[in-house]
């Protein structure tokens, strides 16, 4: 099979795998196409996203047009006449004269199980809403989002310690397996693309920061579902004492011994250096870190250490309305 010549479009660290895949093949990256260098950290320092650092490692020509319908990028990229456009995390919409210009036109790299979870954040929504599963489906793009036919697909479970950060990673390289398995049946036309059925599709549209907000009402499994799904980013939180606080690591555990008609979202005990609270439907989560406003994150055995157990229990956590 002759190279082909592929446009690539990223920008996260789930990209970078998929990015590094294509350039260890046989195939030809001719551009990268990422979002612009973005200021980070309490700093605001100038940083390029993770896809451009591994372009320029490679001496590829990378472009990073704010927006990129009508602009001059779009016209350059055009005239360079590839055979593929793999997207993978781009995080804009591709303009229709873009996708339909290379000779095998554009496909994504999706990290779910589509039709599920179309749109910006599936591996949160996977986990936050209790999938059992999670995959990644490799499919034609149209203008529509996420919703072209499906060329392949792999799956793989989600356990239940996975977090955002984790599934990432897994699915990375699930997304790079599939893809460099997928790029010769498809230039070789032994692949029949499956239209998606529009009856079974799902989304999973950008968090927002009111969904941040764990609400303790919920059980214990769905706080903790919602914690795993938001972890690292963007993180969950509660308020205490009229102080906002991040819950970063937990688990719903079994517990017999707690004070009669406790409210939910109080603090009912301290156990095994773990603040145990009241969820809904006579449930119980353990707190084993979190981060005070204004502080490092930090164990709950180290908070702890000034703080005795008698000073918390009792204190209840906000419950969301």
């Amino acid at each position: 099979m002759d190279n082909k010549k592929i446009i690539f479009m990223g920008t996260p660290d789930f990209s970078v795998k998929v990015l590094q895949g294509l350039i260890d093949s046989q195939h030809d990256v001719i551009a990268v196409v990422t979002q612009p260098d973005r200021p980070v950290g309490r700093k605001r320092v100038l940083t390029a996203p993770p896809v451009k650092q591994l372009a320029v490692e490679h001496n590829i020509e990378v472009y990073q047009p704010e927006k990129i319908s009508h602009s001059l990028e779009l016209e350059a990229l055009i005239h360079l006449k590839a055979d593929l456009i793999v997207t993978a995390a781009y995080g804009q919409f591709v303009p229709t004269r873009l996708l339909e210009a290379p000779t095998f036109g554009a496909i994504n790299v999706h990290a779910s199980l589509l039709p599920k979870y179309r749109g910006g954040a599936p591996i949160h929504y996977a986990i936050w809403k209790g999938e059992q599963e999670t995959g990644v489906s490799i499919m034609y793009m149209v203008k529509k989002m996420d919703a072209g036919d499906v060329l392949s697909q792999k799956s793989i479970p989600i356990g239940k310690t996975d977090d955002v950060g984790i599934m990432f990673e897994k699915l990375a390289i699930v997304g790079r397996d599939l893809l460099l398995d997928t790029l010769p049946k498809l230039f070789a036309g032994e692949i029949q693309a499956v239209p998606q059925d529009e009856n079974a599709v799902s989304f999973s549209p950008t968090i927002t920061k009111e969904q941040e907000q764990l609400n303790w009402a919920e059980t214990a499994s769905e706080v903790d579902r919602h914690v795993r799904g938001f972890r690292p980013f963007p993180s969950t939180y509660t308020w205490l004492d009229g102080q906002r606080v991040k819950i970063w690591m937990g688990e719903e555990i079994e517990f017999t011994n707690a004070t009669k008609d406790a409210v939910t979202g109080s603090i009912v005990a301290v156990k095994e250096g773990r603040l145990i609270v009241q969820c809904g439907g006579n449930s119980y989560y353990a707190i084993s870190e979190w981060q005070e406003s204004g502080k490092k994150r930090m164990t709950i055995q180290t908070f702890l250490i000034g703080n005795p157990a008698e000073s918390v229990i009792g204190k209840q956590f906000e419950v969301k309305h």
